[in-house]
């Protein structure tokens, strides 16, 4: 691969995971989309920071569920589903306009939607 595309890749992926990280701390941000999105690009960039992902304590179960079959633990949709319920409320009592809320309700519907209908982790897998 050329070295320009790999560089690319590279930021790509240090990119998705500094704003994953971030995630953690927002609310509405989500982590889980921005470390799978740099363990595509890490594939394609450096072997080294891929397999440091795929083997980290905490993201890599999960980039590992998705990879093998799509899923979420139950933890991971816990959690998401108590931000997701939080986040309008918090944004409610900051006084944001309704519409910014009804916004909000929209899309963290389908947020919730997509989570919640994604299988659990096969039994022989579970985190």
């Amino acid at each position: 691969m050329d070295t320009g595309i790999r560089i690319l890749w590279l930021l790509a992926g240090l990119i998705s995971v500094a704003i994953g990280i971030v995630g953690l701390i927002l609310p509405l941000l989500p982590t889980t989309p921005f470390l799978l999105v740099a363990a595509f690009a890490f594939a394609r960039s450096s072997s080294r920071l891929n397999n440091w992902l795929r083997e980290h304590r905490s993201f890599g179960p999960s980039i590992t569920n998705w990879h093998r079959d799509g899923s979420i633990d139950r933890r991971a949709k816990r959690i998401a589903i108590i931000v997701i319920l939080m986040t309008p409320v918090i944004t409610w009592l900051f006084g944001a306009p309704l519409w910014i809320i009804a916004c909000q309700l929209v899309v963290l519907s389908a947020a919730a939607a997509f989570i919640l209908t994604r299988p659990l982790p096969s039994e022989g897998h579970r985190e």
